[in-house]
């Protein structure tokens, strides 16, 4: 588990000098993004696989570091391209849709995925073939077939299949080179030596930000399916991130002091009865100990732009 971040040293580098604090933090997530795409580069040539998968629960900020390795793969003379596995969603079936213990759909599920479809492209990307990926629209709950898009693989070229369920076996069995890597947030913050804002809790923040600025989600909506989300992260994700060839820490230092301006707000009007309520509004206190840092010390190319807005890459 990587270090914890110090909330006293945060609010001294957000007070002192915030625009070098960001670019600090910045660089070193960067370094970490040239670090995997060097990684992907050795595997790709050792044993000539062209799939990577990059796994992650909700709010880990997996598509923007995808684009980021691409990137960075892009300086090391290697096109990459990346493939979200919200793609591959099918349409519900109620006869055949996997379903909770309470018996309701189970919309967490891997199997709620095209499994067999993935499969099938994941060898003819790997042996050069061209495949057609779907689009999948929530909207409709239907694939669009005006959006689907033709990929075919070159020799230098590599593919980075992102979404939640990327390193399940149902999906990487057949495909033991492949390189598998596994982002969140994995930083507490302490105060004093106690924990006093747990690495779960900045996932959450970035999902209610983007979910209310960008999603047509409001903050009641999101916080409602948080319990469901996670119970689907500790049976679907969890267990498998350890197969990953490398763990990846999204989190920033500087990000709860960006955050804090969208989130305090949204914290403070939890309604009580909801459930997990009290320990959601308690949030509002441990948010308040952060100093502010302005979103304009925020680098257009940062993976918090994902949640923020304003950035350059498309989502």
């Amino acid at each position: 588990m990587p270090f914890p971040y110090s909330i006293a040293e945060i609010n001294k580098r957000a007070t002192g000098d915030p625009k070098n604090f960001a670019c600090e933090c910045e660089a070193i997530f960067n370094r970490k993004v040239d670090e995997a795409a060097a990684s992907i580069a050795e595997r790709a040539e050792a044993v000539e696989s062209h799939v990577v998968f990059l796994s992650g629960p909700s709010g880990s900020g997996k598509t923007t570091t995808a684009q980021k390795i691409c990137d960075a793969l892009s300086r090391l003379g290697i096109h990459a391209h990346t493939v979200s596995l919200d793609k591959y969603y099918l349409t519900p079936d109620p006869e055949t849709a996997p379903r909770t213990e309470t018996g309701t759909f189970d919309l967490e599920s891997p199997l709620c995925l095209d499994l067999e479809l993935l499969k099938t492209q994941f060898n003819m990307l790997n042996n050069g073939e061209e495949v057609v990926i779907p689009h999948f629209n929530f909207a409709t709950q239907t694939r669009d077939p005006l959006r689907a898009m033709r990929l075919k693989l070159q020799r230098d070229e590599i593919v980075i299949f992102e979404g939640i369920h990327a390193l399940n076996d149902m999906l990487t069995s057949n495909h033991p080179n492949a390189f598998k890597l596994h982002i969140s947030t994995r930083s507490n913050v302490v105060d004093n030596g106690e924990v006093c804002f747990k690495r779960t809790w900045m996932r959450l923040l970035r999902r209610v930000v983007r979910d209310e600025r960008f999603r047509g989600t409001g903050v009641m909506d999101t916080l409602g399916m948080w319990g469901t989300v996670r119970r689907g992260e500790m049976k679907y994700i969890t267990p498998f991130k350890y197969k990953a060839d490398l763990l990846f820490d999204s989190s920033m230092e500087y990000e709860i002091p960006v955050m804090k301006r969208f989130a305090l707000k949204a914290f403070g009007n939890i309604p009580e009865g909801m459930e997990r309520s009290e320990q959601l509004r308690s949030l509002v206190p441990e948010l308040k100990k952060f100093e502010d840092v302005d979103t304009e010390t925020v680098p257009p190319n940062s993976v918090l732009r994902e949640f923020i807005g304003g950035g350059i890459y498309k989502y």
